[in-house]
Protein backbone atom coordinates (compact mmCIF):
# COMPACT_ATOMS: atom_id res chain seq x y z
CA UNK A 1 0.00 0.00 0.00
CA UNK A 2 1.16 3.24 -0.79
CA UNK A 3 0.24 6.22 1.56
CA UNK A 4 -2.23 8.30 -0.39
CA UNK A 5 -1.16 11.66 1.86
CA UNK A 6 2.43 11.64 1.21
CA UNK A 7 1.64 11.28 -2.66
CA UNK A 8 -0.55 13.80 -2.97
CA UNK A 9 1.71 16.15 -0.45
CA UNK A 10 4.20 15.44 -2.84
CA UNK A 11 2.57 15.77 -5.97
CA UNK A 12 1.64 19.34 -4.33
CA UNK A 13 5.08 20.36 -2.93
CA UNK A 14 3.81 20.29 0.15
CA UNK A 15 7.00 18.36 1.19
CA UNK A 16 9.69 20.71 2.83
CA UNK A 17 11.41 18.40 5.47
CA UNK A 18 10.72 15.16 6.81
CA UNK A 19 11.71 12.22 9.15
CA UNK A 20 13.03 9.39 6.92
CA UNK A 21 10.34 9.55 3.86
CA UNK A 22 10.74 5.22 3.56
CA UNK A 23 10.54 4.58 7.30
CA UNK A 24 7.31 7.60 7.40
CA UNK A 25 5.77 5.75 4.34
CA UNK A 26 5.98 2.71 6.39
CA UNK A 27 4.84 4.08 9.67
CA UNK A 28 1.70 5.35 8.06
CA UNK A 29 0.93 2.33 5.73
CA UNK A 30 0.73 0.13 8.87
CA UNK A 31 -2.79 2.29 10.10
CA UNK A 32 -4.18 3.85 12.80
CA UNK A 33 -1.93 6.39 12.47
CA UNK A 34 -2.87 10.10 13.80
CA UNK A 35 -0.84 13.14 13.45
CA UNK A 36 -1.24 16.77 14.42
CA UNK A 37 -0.57 20.12 13.71
CA UNK A 38 -0.14 23.12 16.51
CA UNK A 39 -1.33 26.79 16.50
CA UNK A 40 -0.61 29.59 18.69
CA UNK A 41 -3.43 31.61 19.36
CA UNK A 42 -0.99 35.06 19.38
CA UNK A 43 -4.17 36.73 17.69
CA UNK A 44 -7.68 37.04 17.73
CA UNK A 45 -7.84 36.11 13.75
CA UNK A 46 -5.96 33.96 11.94
CA UNK A 47 -4.10 34.59 8.46
CA UNK A 48 -3.99 33.15 5.08
CA UNK A 49 -0.84 31.73 6.30
CA UNK A 50 -2.45 29.47 8.88
CA UNK A 51 -4.73 27.91 6.10
CA UNK A 52 -1.81 25.98 5.08
CA UNK A 53 -1.82 23.70 8.06
CA UNK A 54 -5.41 23.86 8.73
CA UNK A 55 -5.50 22.24 4.89
CA UNK A 56 -2.94 20.23 5.54
CA UNK A 57 -5.47 18.81 8.52
CA UNK A 58 -7.97 18.41 6.32
CA UNK A 59 -5.65 16.41 3.68
CA UNK A 60 -4.63 14.11 6.43
CA UNK A 61 -8.27 13.84 8.01
CA UNK A 62 -9.25 12.72 3.97
CA UNK A 63 -6.43 10.32 3.95
CA UNK A 64 -7.58 8.43 6.89
CA UNK A 65 -5.36 9.32 9.54
CA UNK A 66 -6.89 10.50 12.79
CA UNK A 67 -6.20 14.48 13.05
CA UNK A 68 -5.56 16.73 15.65
CA UNK A 69 -5.87 20.63 16.62
CA UNK A 70 -3.48 21.70 19.35
CA UNK A 71 -4.53 25.02 20.48
CA UNK A 72 -1.69 26.55 22.43
CA UNK A 73 -3.91 27.92 25.45
CA UNK A 74 -0.46 27.33 27.67
CA UNK A 75 2.44 28.06 24.58
CA UNK A 76 0.32 30.73 23.43
CA UNK A 77 1.23 32.60 26.39
CA UNK A 78 5.05 32.83 25.61
CA UNK A 79 4.86 32.69 21.77
CA UNK A 80 7.00 30.69 19.21
CA UNK A 81 10.33 32.23 18.40
CA UNK A 82 10.96 31.08 15.39
CA UNK A 83 10.89 33.38 12.16
CA UNK A 84 10.81 35.88 14.77
CA UNK A 85 13.72 38.90 14.69
CA UNK A 86 11.98 40.62 18.05
CA UNK A 87 10.49 39.06 21.37
CA UNK A 88 6.76 38.77 20.92
CA UNK A 89 4.73 40.96 23.18
CA UNK A 90 2.84 38.60 26.07
CA UNK A 91 -0.69 38.47 26.19
CA UNK A 92 -2.66 37.72 29.06
CA UNK A 93 -4.27 34.77 29.83
CA UNK A 94 -7.52 36.22 29.07
CA UNK A 95 -6.55 37.23 26.02
CA UNK A 96 -5.17 33.94 24.87
CA UNK A 97 -8.36 31.88 25.88
CA UNK A 98 -10.66 34.45 24.10
CA UNK A 99 -8.12 33.29 21.01
CA UNK A 100 -8.32 30.21 21.30
CA UNK A 101 -12.03 30.03 21.30
CA UNK A 102 -12.40 32.34 18.20
CA UNK A 103 -9.55 30.20 16.78
CA UNK A 104 -11.73 27.09 17.52
CA UNK A 105 -14.77 28.37 15.97
CA UNK A 106 -13.13 29.33 13.00
CA UNK A 107 -11.66 25.70 12.21
CA UNK A 108 -14.89 24.14 13.18
CA UNK A 109 -16.32 26.19 10.41
CA UNK A 110 -13.51 25.33 7.92
CA UNK A 111 -13.71 21.46 8.78
CA UNK A 112 -17.37 21.26 8.90
CA UNK A 113 -17.30 22.60 5.11
CA UNK A 114 -14.50 20.30 3.94
CA UNK A 115 -15.02 16.99 5.59
CA UNK A 116 -17.46 14.51 6.69
CA UNK A 117 -18.52 14.70 10.60
CA UNK A 118 -16.59 11.73 11.36
CA UNK A 119 -13.56 13.16 10.11
CA UNK A 120 -13.24 16.18 11.65
CA UNK A 121 -9.75 16.65 13.92
CA UNK A 122 -10.06 16.52 17.35
CA UNK A 123 -9.65 19.61 19.51
CA UNK A 124 -7.03 19.72 22.29
CA UNK A 125 -5.72 22.72 24.27
CA UNK A 126 -1.56 22.33 25.64
CA UNK A 127 -3.48 24.91 28.55
CA UNK A 128 -4.50 21.45 29.66
CA UNK A 129 -1.09 19.95 30.61
CA UNK A 130 1.48 22.92 30.84
CA UNK A 131 -1.40 25.20 33.71
CA UNK A 132 -0.40 22.47 35.89
CA UNK A 133 3.27 21.91 35.31
CA UNK A 134 5.50 22.86 38.11
CA UNK A 135 9.08 23.91 37.63
CA UNK A 136 11.14 21.62 39.44
CA UNK A 137 9.27 18.70 37.36
CA UNK A 138 9.12 20.47 34.16
CA UNK A 139 13.13 21.18 34.73
CA UNK A 140 13.33 17.53 36.21
CA UNK A 141 11.48 15.55 33.62
CA UNK A 142 11.88 17.33 30.12
CA UNK A 143 14.96 19.67 30.69
CA UNK A 144 17.73 16.97 31.39
CA UNK A 145 17.11 15.69 28.11
CA UNK A 146 17.64 18.67 25.99
CA UNK A 147 21.72 19.37 25.72
CA UNK A 148 22.08 23.57 25.44
CA UNK A 149 25.03 23.00 23.34
CA UNK A 150 22.42 21.72 20.67
CA UNK A 151 19.84 24.03 21.36
CA UNK A 152 21.81 26.65 20.12
CA UNK A 153 22.73 25.19 16.78
CA UNK A 154 19.24 25.25 15.90
CA UNK A 155 18.98 28.50 13.32
CA UNK A 156 16.53 30.15 14.96
CA UNK A 157 18.21 30.65 17.81
CA UNK A 158 21.36 31.08 16.44
CA UNK A 159 20.19 34.21 14.53
CA UNK A 160 18.89 36.06 17.63
CA UNK A 161 21.89 35.38 19.93
CA UNK A 162 24.06 36.59 17.18
CA UNK A 163 22.04 39.93 17.28
CA UNK A 164 23.48 42.08 20.25
CA UNK A 165 20.67 44.91 19.32
CA UNK A 166 17.87 41.81 20.35
CA UNK A 167 18.96 38.59 21.86
CA UNK A 168 16.99 35.79 23.22
CA UNK A 169 15.10 35.66 26.28
CA UNK A 170 15.08 32.34 28.26
CA UNK A 171 11.42 32.28 27.78
CA UNK A 172 11.51 32.18 24.50
CA UNK A 173 14.49 29.77 24.89
CA UNK A 174 12.37 27.19 26.74
CA UNK A 175 9.56 27.21 24.05
CA UNK A 176 10.90 24.21 22.14
CA UNK A 177 11.18 21.97 25.36
CA UNK A 178 7.78 23.02 25.91
CA UNK A 179 6.03 21.94 22.34
CA UNK A 180 8.38 18.93 22.71
CA UNK A 181 6.73 18.14 25.74
CA UNK A 182 3.57 18.67 23.75
CA UNK A 183 4.17 15.95 21.53
CA UNK A 184 5.11 13.65 24.26
CA UNK A 185 1.60 14.04 25.49
CA UNK A 186 -0.52 14.01 22.89
CA UNK A 187 1.44 10.40 21.48
CA UNK A 188 0.72 8.88 25.07
CA UNK A 189 -2.88 10.20 25.85
CA UNK A 190 -4.06 10.61 22.06
CA UNK A 191 -1.74 8.35 20.29
CA UNK A 192 -0.41 10.68 17.94
CA UNK A 193 2.50 9.34 16.55
CA UNK A 194 3.10 12.71 13.49
CA UNK A 195 3.74 15.95 13.72
CA UNK A 196 3.63 18.65 10.81
CA UNK A 197 3.70 22.53 10.46
CA UNK A 198 5.35 24.90 8.51
CA UNK A 199 8.78 24.90 7.54
CA UNK A 200 10.11 27.37 10.11
CA UNK A 201 9.08 24.61 13.11
CA UNK A 202 11.29 21.79 11.46
CA UNK A 203 13.95 22.48 14.58
CA UNK A 204 10.81 22.59 17.16
CA UNK A 205 9.53 19.05 15.49
CA UNK A 206 13.00 17.81 15.21
CA UNK A 207 13.46 18.35 19.52
CA UNK A 208 9.70 16.45 19.96
CA UNK A 209 10.86 13.93 17.75
CA UNK A 210 14.30 12.77 20.14
CA UNK A 211 12.74 13.57 23.23
CA UNK A 212 9.47 11.34 22.48
CA UNK A 213 11.61 8.54 21.00
CA UNK A 214 14.17 8.96 23.92
CA UNK A 215 11.50 8.87 27.06
CA UNK A 216 8.92 7.04 25.50
CA UNK A 217 10.58 4.22 23.18
CA UNK A 218 8.13 5.09 20.46
CA UNK A 219 8.46 5.53 16.76
CA UNK A 220 7.41 8.90 15.73
CA UNK A 221 7.89 11.06 12.97
CA UNK A 222 7.48 15.15 11.55
CA UNK A 223 7.02 16.77 8.36
CA UNK A 224 6.94 20.17 7.38
CA UNK A 225 5.20 22.27 4.69
CA UNK A 226 6.52 25.31 2.82
CA UNK A 227 6.25 29.00 4.07
CA UNK A 228 3.59 30.41 2.31
CA UNK A 229 5.73 33.50 0.86
CA UNK A 230 4.83 36.59 -0.92
CA UNK A 231 6.66 37.59 -4.31
CA UNK A 232 9.00 39.38 -2.18
CA UNK A 233 10.19 36.28 -0.05
CA UNK A 234 8.37 37.79 3.22
CA UNK A 235 6.23 35.90 5.10
CA UNK A 236 2.55 36.18 4.91
CA UNK A 237 1.99 36.51 8.53
CA UNK A 238 -0.05 38.21 10.71
CA UNK A 239 2.14 41.00 11.92
CA UNK A 240 3.09 42.03 8.26
CA UNK A 241 1.38 44.75 6.24
CA UNK A 242 -1.15 44.04 4.21
CA UNK A 243 -2.16 40.63 5.65
CA UNK A 244 -4.57 37.92 4.44
CA UNK A 245 -7.32 37.29 7.55
CA UNK A 246 -9.83 34.35 7.23
CA UNK A 247 -12.56 35.96 9.60
CA UNK A 248 -14.57 38.88 7.94
CA UNK A 249 -14.51 41.08 10.45
CA UNK A 250 -10.52 41.49 9.45
CA UNK A 251 -10.45 40.64 5.70
CA UNK A 252 -13.98 40.87 3.73
CA UNK A 253 -15.10 37.87 1.84
CA UNK A 254 -15.39 40.28 -1.17
CA UNK A 255 -11.80 41.77 -0.44
CA UNK A 256 -10.59 37.63 0.00
CA UNK A 257 -12.48 37.17 -3.90
CA UNK A 258 -10.59 40.00 -5.13
CA UNK A 259 -7.03 39.21 -3.54
CA UNK A 260 -7.46 35.52 -5.58
CA UNK A 261 -9.22 36.78 -9.02
CA UNK A 262 -5.78 39.41 -8.70
CA UNK A 263 -3.13 36.34 -8.50
CA UNK A 264 -0.83 36.25 -11.01
CA UNK A 265 -0.60 33.22 -13.21
CA UNK A 266 2.55 32.00 -11.47
CA UNK A 267 1.15 32.90 -8.01
CA UNK A 268 -2.29 31.42 -8.83
CA UNK A 269 -0.71 28.13 -9.71
CA UNK A 270 1.60 27.90 -6.16
CA UNK A 271 -1.96 28.58 -4.60
CA UNK A 272 -3.75 25.92 -6.24
CA UNK A 273 -1.37 23.53 -5.31
CA UNK A 274 -1.23 24.87 -1.68
CA UNK A 275 -4.85 25.13 -0.75
CA UNK A 276 -7.61 23.68 -3.38
CA UNK A 277 -9.14 20.47 -1.78
CA UNK A 278 -9.95 19.77 -5.44
CA UNK A 279 -8.53 16.58 -6.41
CA UNK A 280 -5.45 15.90 -8.79
CA UNK A 281 -6.79 15.31 -12.29
CA UNK A 282 -9.91 17.87 -12.39
CA UNK A 283 -7.00 20.30 -11.33
CA UNK A 284 -4.57 19.25 -13.64
CA UNK A 285 -7.23 19.87 -15.74
CA UNK A 286 -7.65 23.15 -14.66
CA UNK A 287 -3.83 24.24 -14.98
CA UNK A 288 -4.03 22.72 -18.81
CA UNK A 289 -7.30 24.69 -19.82
CA UNK A 290 -5.63 28.17 -18.08
CA UNK A 291 -2.74 27.79 -20.17
CA UNK A 292 -4.01 27.70 -23.38
CA UNK A 293 -6.58 30.73 -22.74
CA UNK A 294 -4.55 32.71 -19.61
CA UNK A 295 -6.62 35.70 -20.18
CA UNK A 296 -9.97 34.11 -19.39
CA UNK A 297 -8.22 34.13 -15.74
CA UNK A 298 -9.92 29.90 -15.21
CA UNK A 299 -7.73 29.32 -12.22
CA UNK A 300 -8.24 32.46 -10.65
CA UNK A 301 -11.28 32.42 -10.98
CA UNK A 302 -11.91 28.85 -9.56
CA UNK A 303 -9.45 30.06 -6.63
CA UNK A 304 -11.23 32.84 -5.63
CA UNK A 305 -14.61 30.58 -5.55
CA UNK A 306 -13.04 27.72 -4.01
CA UNK A 307 -11.51 29.58 -1.29
CA UNK A 308 -13.58 32.07 -0.49
CA UNK A 309 -16.54 29.54 0.23
CA UNK A 310 -14.34 27.06 2.37
CA UNK A 311 -13.53 30.25 4.81
CA UNK A 312 -17.06 32.12 4.38
CA UNK A 313 -19.49 29.96 2.80
CA UNK A 314 -21.26 29.95 -0.82
CA UNK A 315 -23.26 33.13 -0.12
CA UNK A 316 -20.13 35.15 0.30
CA UNK A 317 -19.06 34.02 -3.24
CA UNK A 318 -22.48 35.01 -4.65
CA UNK A 319 -22.60 38.56 -3.34
CA UNK A 320 -18.87 38.83 -4.34
CA UNK A 321 -19.44 37.86 -7.85
CA UNK A 322 -22.19 39.49 -7.86
CA UNK A 323 -20.27 43.27 -6.70
CA UNK A 324 -18.06 42.56 -9.03
CA UNK A 325 -20.22 41.91 -12.07
CA UNK A 326 -22.07 44.87 -11.09
CA UNK A 327 -18.54 47.12 -11.18
CA UNK A 328 -17.73 45.77 -14.24
CA UNK A 329 -20.65 46.79 -15.68
CA UNK A 330 -21.35 50.21 -14.17
CA UNK A 331 -24.64 48.72 -12.75
CA UNK A 332 -23.64 49.85 -9.43
CA UNK A 333 -27.23 50.31 -7.74
CA UNK A 334 -27.02 46.21 -7.71
CA UNK A 335 -24.58 46.50 -5.03
CA UNK A 336 -25.96 46.10 -1.72
CA UNK A 337 -25.21 48.38 1.84
CA UNK A 338 -23.29 45.66 3.51
CA UNK A 339 -20.77 45.61 0.24
CA UNK A 340 -20.19 49.35 -0.87
CA UNK A 341 -17.82 49.57 1.65
CA UNK A 342 -15.92 47.07 1.04
CA UNK A 343 -16.36 47.34 -3.10
CA UNK A 344 -15.26 51.01 -2.59
CA UNK A 345 -12.67 50.32 0.04
CA UNK A 346 -9.82 51.59 -2.21
CA UNK A 347 -11.20 54.78 -3.80
CA UNK A 348 -10.95 58.05 -2.59
CA UNK A 349 -13.90 59.21 -0.51
CA UNK A 350 -15.64 62.75 0.51
CA UNK A 351 -17.88 63.50 3.02
CA UNK A 352 -20.18 66.36 2.60
CA UNK A 353 -23.63 67.87 4.36
CA UNK A 354 -26.86 66.37 3.88
CA UNK A 355 -28.13 69.95 3.33
CA UNK A 356 -25.75 70.25 -0.32
CA UNK A 357 -28.57 67.84 -1.73
CA UNK A 358 -31.40 69.40 0.27
CA UNK A 359 -30.80 72.86 -1.98
CA UNK A 360 -33.05 74.28 -3.83
CA UNK A 361 -32.59 72.22 -6.92
CA UNK A 362 -30.31 70.19 -5.72
CA UNK A 363 -26.54 70.34 -5.90
CA UNK A 364 -24.57 70.73 -9.25
CA UNK A 365 -22.90 67.81 -10.49
CA UNK A 366 -20.42 70.11 -11.59
CA UNK A 367 -19.74 70.87 -7.70
CA UNK A 368 -20.17 67.50 -6.87
CA UNK A 369 -17.15 66.85 -9.17
CA UNK A 370 -14.65 69.57 -8.04
CA UNK A 371 -15.83 68.73 -4.05
CA UNK A 372 -14.36 64.63 -5.23
CA UNK A 373 -10.82 65.81 -7.10
CA UNK A 374 -12.62 64.41 -10.24
CA UNK A 375 -12.07 67.74 -11.89
CA UNK A 376 -9.76 70.95 -11.65
CA UNK A 377 -12.13 73.64 -12.08
CA UNK A 378 -15.81 74.38 -13.66
CA UNK A 379 -14.66 74.63 -16.94
CA UNK A 380 -12.82 71.02 -16.60
CA UNK A 381 -15.66 69.74 -14.78
CA UNK A 382 -18.30 70.89 -18.07
CA UNK A 383 -15.84 69.51 -20.30
CA UNK A 384 -16.26 65.89 -18.71
CA UNK A 385 -20.02 66.48 -18.42
CA UNK A 386 -19.69 67.50 -22.50
CA UNK A 387 -17.98 64.63 -23.39
CA UNK A 388 -20.17 62.66 -21.52
CA UNK A 389 -17.55 60.67 -19.30
CA UNK A 390 -19.39 61.13 -15.96
CA UNK A 391 -21.65 58.50 -14.39
CA UNK A 392 -23.04 59.31 -11.42
CA UNK A 393 -24.19 56.07 -9.87
CA UNK A 394 -24.12 54.55 -13.20
CA UNK A 395 -25.88 56.28 -15.19
CA UNK A 396 -24.59 58.90 -17.71
CA UNK A 397 -24.94 62.52 -16.80
CA UNK A 398 -24.80 65.94 -19.00
CA UNK A 399 -24.05 69.12 -17.32
CA UNK A 400 -26.77 70.51 -16.57
CA UNK A 401 -27.82 67.46 -13.75
CA UNK A 402 -28.43 67.96 -10.32
CA UNK A 403 -27.81 65.41 -7.52
CA UNK A 404 -31.29 65.75 -4.60
CA UNK A 405 -31.55 63.15 -1.58
CA UNK A 406 -33.52 60.54 -4.29
CA UNK A 407 -29.71 59.86 -5.91
CA UNK A 408 -28.85 58.37 -2.26
CA UNK A 409 -27.89 54.89 -2.56
CA UNK A 410 -28.44 53.46 0.95
CA UNK A 411 -29.44 56.66 1.96
CA UNK A 412 -25.80 58.10 2.37
CA UNK A 413 -23.46 57.70 -0.78
CA UNK A 414 -23.56 58.58 -4.12
CA UNK A 415 -20.79 57.33 -6.62
CA UNK A 416 -19.10 58.95 -8.97
CA UNK A 417 -16.54 57.38 -12.42
CA UNK A 418 -15.16 59.36 -14.76
CA UNK A 419 -13.78 57.65 -17.53
CA UNK A 420 -13.31 54.49 -17.25
CA UNK A 421 -11.95 53.94 -13.79
CA UNK A 422 -12.12 57.18 -11.93
CA UNK A 423 -13.97 56.12 -9.17
CA UNK A 424 -15.29 58.79 -6.14
CA UNK A 425 -17.24 57.87 -3.22
CA UNK A 426 -19.24 60.99 -2.15
CA UNK A 427 -20.82 60.22 1.55
CA UNK A 428 -23.36 62.47 3.04
CA UNK A 429 -24.11 63.46 6.71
Amino acid sequence: MTHALLDELSWRGLIHDSTDPAELRDHLDSGGRRCYIGFDPTAPSLTIGNLLPITLLIRAARAGLGAVTLFGGGTGLIGDPSGKSVERSLLTVEDVRANVARHREIMETIFGRALAAEEIPAFVDNGDWLGGLGMIEFLRDVGKHFPVTEMIRRDSVRRRLDDPDVGLTYTEFSYSLLQAYDFRRLCEDHGVTLQMGASDQWGNIVAGIDYVRRVLRTQVHGLTCPLLLRADGTKFGKSEKGAVWLTADRTSPYTLYQFLINLSDDEARRFALFFSLTDREPLERLFAEHAEAPGRRALQRHLAREMTGLMHGQPAVDAAEAASAALFSGDVKAIGADLISDVFADVPTVTEPLARLAADGGWPVVDLLLATGLASSRRDAREHLGNRAVLVNGDRIDAEATVTEKDLLHGSVILVRRGRREWRVARFT
